[in-house]
């Protein structure tokens, strides 16, 4: 693909929302050795993508300027790199791009093959594009939080917040895989979604009783999958039990303060900061699941690449229900 181009949508700068996202036709990219070259059919956003282009990891990240954002992406493979064997073109796929290049949001992206899985028919790339940083950010939450997917938990209680949101639509699902009690909290419009995802108890987070985070059935929680941001330490530690974790996706610095209060005064009761580490097998896991019919994405709205700012604006107002999607 030497020499050819693509559309892309990329920022120059830190800063600007969906208006600083530009829409530009630069080269194809190649793969290097252990990637591939994928022709993109979809690309989910996640809140970490603009995030980054707020500033939120500077100097880290974005690795350079200017940036083609998001990772997560289903598409087919059109060209393989030097020492690649478990992949060939026309293969269907799932990958999580490498994180500080990005290059989600275009028509062709370089994926490593060690975060690539295969997609299956019944996947539908809307689906699979949905799954590497959503649905694995929820399932090493219910990792730290003690939980296994083998059949050997014992009797547990987890309450999931923002449970309709990306991240938390995949961890009540997968909370109930895994035979663990669920309470979730969402927006009143969303609890009868969150009941048919499988939650035994679901709370409006703007009543009173949503906002103390208290179990209707009176249960104390073994471990709290926090996906969402502006509830304190205060409010969870009554709820937990004697070595309850709050599993925290999105650590502030307050939070993390907390974390190691918790630490140096040997409490029981623990805030776990979690940093989603890739891995590939995480990834086939979840890919596998959603063949099986096991693990739905309730996916929020679908858009072109020629408005992927609509979706941005959509991920940054903060109220998504599921995933949002954009489509090449």
């Amino acid at each position: 693909m030497a020499g050819k181009v693509m559309q892309a949508v990329q920022y120059t700068g830190y800063g600007g929302g969906a208006a600083g996202l530009k829409h530009v036709t630069v080269p194809i990219p190649s793969p290097k050795k252990d990637e591939i070259l994928l022709k993109l059919e979809a690309t989910s956003i996640n809140p970490v993508d603009w995030k980054i282009q707020k500033g939120m990891l500077r100097p880290f990240l974005p690795s350079k300027f200017p940036f083609i954002p998001c990772a997560d992406v289903a598409g087919e493979v059109i060209e393989v790199g030097p020492g690649v064997s478990s992949f060939r073109a026309g293969d269907k796929v799932v990958a999580m791009l490498n994180f500080p290049n990005g290059g989600g949001l275009a028509e062709f992206a370089v994926a490593p093959v060690a975060l690539t899985v295969s997609r299956p028919s019944e996947v539908s790339a809307a689906e699979g594009a949905s799954l590497p940083t959503a649905a694995a950010t929820a399932l090493q939450a219910l990792k730290a939080g003690g939980t296994k997917f083998d059949g050997t938990n014992k009797p547990s209680n987890v309450l999931i917040t923002a449970a309709s949101g990306g991240v938390g639509h995949y961890a009540v699902q997968l909370a109930k895989l895994a035979n663990l009690h669920v309470t979730a909290t969402c927006g009143a419009r969303n609890i009868e979604l969150v009941k048919s995802l499988g939650a035994d108890e679901v709370l409006d987070y703007k009543t009173p009783d949503g906002a103390s985070l208290k179990s209707p059935s009176g249960r104390k929680y073994n471990s709290v999958i926090h996906c969402t941001t502006g509830i304190g330490w205060s409010t969870f530690e009554p709820n937990l039990t004697t070595n309850g974790k709050v599993i925290d996706i999105t650590p502030s610095f307050k939070s993390m303060v907390t974390t190691v209060l918790k630490i140096v005064t040997f409490s029981k009761k623990q805030l776990v900061p979690l940093l989603l580490s890739p891995k590939g097998e995480d990834l086939k896991f979840l890919v596998d699941l959603a063949k099986e019919g096991k693990l739905k994405t309730v996916v929020d709205s679908r858009h072109p690449l020629s408005r992927a700012e609509e979706a941005w604006a959509k991920s940054i107002d903060g109220h998504a229900t599921g995933k949002i999607i954009v489509e090449m």
